[in-house]
């Protein structure tokens, strides 16, 4: 089955480990056999990984990337997730992290990766709570 890819003007993604980027237009790119596509605002770089949930993400990020060398990134990312793991008690992240590591270890690289963006999710919104309890506490 084809994948339908609809592009902003400029927006870039990754194919196949290449970068590649829309023109000044919007933009229809049909992919008629299986490759490896990330849209610019699922990629992680190495830089941003700067929280426990994208320090798992980033290695199924790599997995999928690149499905060769997917036993490079895999013990990053077993040891990553159970840190995660241990720390975190709500049963519906814990229940996505056996997900996610499932998925790992069926290859299912993508549906690994969208797991994994639920982590950060969750972990994003756990930081926008604390902000606004911080932000009301020096309101005072």
């Amino acid at each position: 089955m084809p994948l339908k890819l609809s592009l902003k003007p400029g927006e870039k993604f990754v194919l196949n480990g290449a970068v590649v980027q829309n023109g000044d237009r919007r933009g229809v790119l049909i992919l008629q056999n299986k490759a490896s596509v990330l849209r610019e605002k699922d990629i992680l770089q190495p830089e941003a990984v700067d929280t426990p949930a994208k320090r798992v993400y980033f290695p199924v990020m790599m997995m999928y990337l690149d499905e060769a060398g997917a036993s490079k990134a895999y013990d990053e990312f077993a040891l990553r997730l159970s840190e995660f793991m241990g720390a975190t008690r709500n049963p519906q992240v814990l229940a996505d992290c056996v997900a996610a590591s499932r998925h790992v270890m069926a290859r299912e690289y993508y549906k690994a990766l969208m797991t994994a963006r639920k982590l950060v999710d969750y972990e994003e919104g756990l930081a926008n709570v604390a902000a606004g309890l911080q932000d009301r506490g020096h309101a005072g």
